[in-house]
């Protein structure tokens, strides 16, 4: 084989097709290679067999022979002249993981061995799962009903509802360069360490550098190997409101993974959380981390997840946990200028070459610090480039620090004093947003300007590369748009230096009533019956926003429920209390549905302090009853008891009767929970009268149905089937469908209970199939409400009433649908249900 040159490779790939992955192959080859011809290899037969397997896979992605044949040609050549040019090969191994075609048994790798293609995802597996148990009866899928004409007769219970497999890694900027050896850095730490071992890597480097950037291209590039999704948190180690807490992001990351109900406790998420991650292939990304004692509890149990670990620190107290370090240098003055010229324009750069490479040194490399030079080029097209490079050295733009970072301070400030004075206003306001990401209707309240008006201004700062959009988002389609945390302290800076005292806390205060206000419009349609305390507006909330329909509100609820958690600490940090404890109040209707109990319970002691201190009676009662659910669905049963029975005192002290009521209630919910029935019956009989004598019908239908559950506990099915059947009724009057398909569940179980060893009377329905269909109504009714606790419940219920009919196959059957769906929710539900099957026994056992 004889020796090519660089240009001779370089003219044959450009005769390819104008395909990007190409022009990325040809752009690889020259920056590797140069202008100077490539020496020949030292052994050409073992490179010629290298090169055979690369073009034949380079030739499977090309579109036509013609293409395929020139790539043969090309590939061929490439790899004889990379024998001893290791780093070219390396390259091109990574483009051809990113660009190649898909693995299947007729594609094979550089070294012709085909790829293993990943098996089906945990989450596939268990989506398509289903079971079919003998019963008696008609064959029932979901809510539709079939009759079989032969053979036995099969119930069908759906699978749990699939959650979306979670892809939360930040998009990739669209000018991505270089990072060729990074990237194959990083794909060696994979392959060596995939399946054998837990991989963390700590990707660490200045701030502006590209970090994020990097691991998201890395990770996405390798996407096929995390078949169970890839998940992102920003631990918040250098932003405005500080670091964010380990239980916190746990919380977040377990609630992707479908785990609506978090435990509490920092020690029981991080359990929850090694629970769910074993076995799992998951890309998890903790990214402007603070300390190794912060990352520590968010590690994965089993070995089969990647851990990248993203901070401005070099976290070396990770080394006892076995990571990996990578750190992640600026650019190089090439890349630099290709950066300078993919963001500014090919014909700016081109015209002045020198002046633009005069731009990338004085950026010092720093990926941020090139983008803002490239959009101030792009905002002043009549500028020469020489004069913007006179510009910077004149501002000793690596001379700069923000918070220790060189370069980053003096490039904003130069690309803040282009902005027309309006848009400058709102690039300083939004650096005091209380939130991390946020839309136009949020922006719009803190300026102060419609959300139309709110549009304009953010797409200015998106072009100006001062604001990342970051799409729709997924539940709500709103636009959603963030700050680098650079970026969003030297807004704040400027803010600070700018804008009165009083117009900044404006500002702030602008956003939390707009949160506020849409908050409670959203609590108001989801509990109609509910009564809304008042609400007292700082400054006034500005455009909120209305809903079409529940669905629309608890949408909304779901997206904003971390940023309404950040509102409330703020609130309660700045002593904004009516504020703070309001907005508790406002997430009602999330506690409930979502149950994330940690959030509950969190929220609500912030909250009760808070209307301590703001002197409002009626917001101290509401934060002792919802707060003290939360408590006692936590399994905190002993704080619970103490919350209630202050509300009760509270109440009986201000005469208020109905929040009596409440406070009874839930004092007999917790004794219930507690095993006290006895108890439990008596104080949930009080709250009846209670409700009865003030006409608070919902409250005495919710009162009803649980005196109908004490009684089917201590085994009066007769006596809960009557008190149950009319809660139902009543509960179906007042418009609450959630807590009317709980009634007919219990009721369900009560005529289980009632039939067992009863004769049917002539012409009635037999009592286990009364049973069935039942709580087959009840599981599809909280399917559709998207209650996954308490469809498993029912699941649950129905295997009892199986195992009392002497049926252990179908009753174990049950019970494994409804452990699938506990399992990510309730640690302590998964481990009575999976003592249950325990007790039926080795399935050989079960009679026919």
């Amino acid at each position: 084989m004889r020796q090519i040159t660089a240009q001779e490779l370089a003219s044959a790939l450009a005769a390819a097709r104008p395909d990007p992955a190409l022009r990325e192959f040809g752009e690889l080859v020259r920056r590797t290679l140069g202008s100077a011809g490539s020496r020949p290899a030292g052994d050409e037969e073992a490179v010629g067999e290298e090169a055979a397997g690369l073009a034949r896979t380079l030739a499977g992605s090309a579109g036509s022979t013609h293409d395929s044949a020139r790539l043969l040609a090309a590939a061929s050549a490439l790899l004889v002249c990379a024998g001893t040019r290791p780093e070219l090969l390396d390259g091109v191994r990574h483009w051809l993981a990113r660009h190649g075609p898909p693995s299947g048994p007729s594609s094979t790798g550089p070294s012709g061995s085909a790829p293993t293609a990943s098996g089906p995802s945990t989450a596939a597996r268990e989506a398509t799962d289903n079971t079919d148990n003998t019963v008696a009866g008609a064959a029932v899928s979901g809510s539709v009903v079939q009759a079989h004409t032969v053979g036995a007769v099969h119930l069908h219970t759906a699978p749990p509802a699939v959650r979306p497999v979670p892809h939360q890694l930040p998009p990739v900027p669209a000018h991505f360069v270089d990072r060729v050896r990074d990237l194959a850095t990083l794909d060696a730490l994979l392959a060596e360490r995939q399946g054998a071992s837990r991989l963390l890597v700590a990707v660490t480097g200045p701030a502006g550098v590209g970090k994020t950037a990097l691991v998201s291209r890395w990770l996405t590039g390798a996407g096929d190997a995390f078949p169970d999704g890839q998940l992102y948190a920003d631990m918040g180690g250098y932003s405005l409101a500080g670091a964010v807490r380990p239980g916190e992001v746990l919380g977040r990351l377990l609630r992707a993974l479908g785990c609506s109900q978090v435990p509490a406790e920092l020690s029981e998420q991080a359990a929850l959380w090694r629970t769910v991650t074993t076995g799992r292939r998951l890309a998890i990304v903790l990214d402007n981390a603070l300390s190794a004692a912060q990352v520590r509890p968010l590690l994965p149990g089993g070995t089969d997840s990647v851990v990248t670990v993203v901070s401005r620190r070099r976290l070396t107290g990770l080394g006892v946990d076995d990571a990996v370090f990578h750190t992640v240098d600026m650019l190089d003055t090439p890349a630099a200028v290709e950066l300078l010229r993919h963001r500014a324009g090919e014909q700016r750069v081109a015209g002045e070459p020198a002046a633009a490479e005069e731009i990338a040194v004085l950026c010092a490399g720093l990926p941020l610090a090139v983008c803002v030079a490239a959009a101030r080029m792009a905002a002043r097209p009549r500028q020469s480039v020489a004069g913007l490079a006179g510009a910077i050295a004149r501002h000793r733009l690596g001379s700069f620090r923000l918070e220790g970072d060189a370069v980053v301070e003096s490039a904003l400030d130069e690309s803040y004093r282009s902005l027309p004075d309006e848009v400058a206003r709102a690039y300083r306001l939004l650096g005091l947003m209380p939130v991390e990401t946020f839309g136009p209707h949020a922006a719009a309240a803190g300026w102060g300007r419609t959300p139309d008006e709110a549009e304009a201004l953010l797409d200015e700062l998106v072009e100006a590369s001062l604001l990342e959009e970051l799409g729709p988002h997924e539940l709500t389609g709103v636009p959603c748009f963030r700050f680098h945390d650079l970026v969003r302290l030297h807004a704040a800076h400027r803010a600070e230096s700018e804008e009165p005292g009083q117009e900044r806390t404006r500002c702030v205060r602008r956003v939390l009533d707009w949160y506020l206000a849409t908050a409670t419009a959203a609590r108001t349609l989801l509990s109609p019956s509910h009564r809304v305390l008042r609400r007292d507006y700082a400054v006034g909330p500005g455009p909120a926003l209305s809903f079409d329909d529940p669905d629309a509100a608890l949408n909304w609820l779901h997206s904003e429920g971390t940023q309404l958690m950040r509102a409330v600490r703020l609130s309660a940090e700045r002593r904004w209390d009516a504020t703070c404890w309001q907005l508790v109040d406002a997430m009602q209707p999330w506690f409930l549905r979502s149950r994330p109990y940690d959030l509950w319970v969190a929220a609500h002691r912030l909250g009760l302090d808070a209307a301590r201190r703001a002197g409002h009676p009626e917001g101290v009662s509401r934060m002792l009853t919802t707060g003290g659910s939360g408590l006692y669905n936590a399994g905190l049963l002993d704080e619970a008891l103490d919350w209630f029975t202050r509300a009760l005192d509270d109440a009986r002290g201000r005469a208020d009767r109905r929040a009596e009521a409440q406070a009874l209630h839930g004092l007999g919910q917790t004794h219930r929970l507690a095993g006290r029935t006895a108890r439990a019956a008596e104080l949930f009989g009080t709250a009846l009268a209670l409700r009865e004598a003030i006409g608070y019908r919902r409250g005495a239908a919710l009162s009803r149905l649980c005196l109908g559950d004490v009684a089917l506990a201590e085994d009066r099915p007769e006596e809960a089937r009557a008190r149950l059947a009319l809660a139902r009724d009543e509960l179906l009057a007042e418009g609450d469908r959630y807590d009317a398909a709980r009634a007919l569940a219990f009721l369900g179980r009560a005529h289980a209970r009632a039939a067992l060893g009863r004769p049917t009377a002539p012409g009635a329905e037999p009592g286990r199939a009364a049973a069935e269909r039942l709580l087959h109504t009840a599981a599809h009714e909280f399917r559709a409400a998207g209650s996954a606790h308490w469809e498993a419940h029912v699941l649950e219920m129905l295997g009892l009433t199986a195992e009392e009919d002497a049926d252990p196959a179908t009753a174990r059957e049950r019970y494994r649908s409804a452990l699938a769906l506990y399992r990510p929710l309730s640690p302590r539900d998964t481990d009575r249900l999976q003592e249950r099957l325990r007790a039926l026994g080795p399935p050989e056992a079960d009679t026919p």
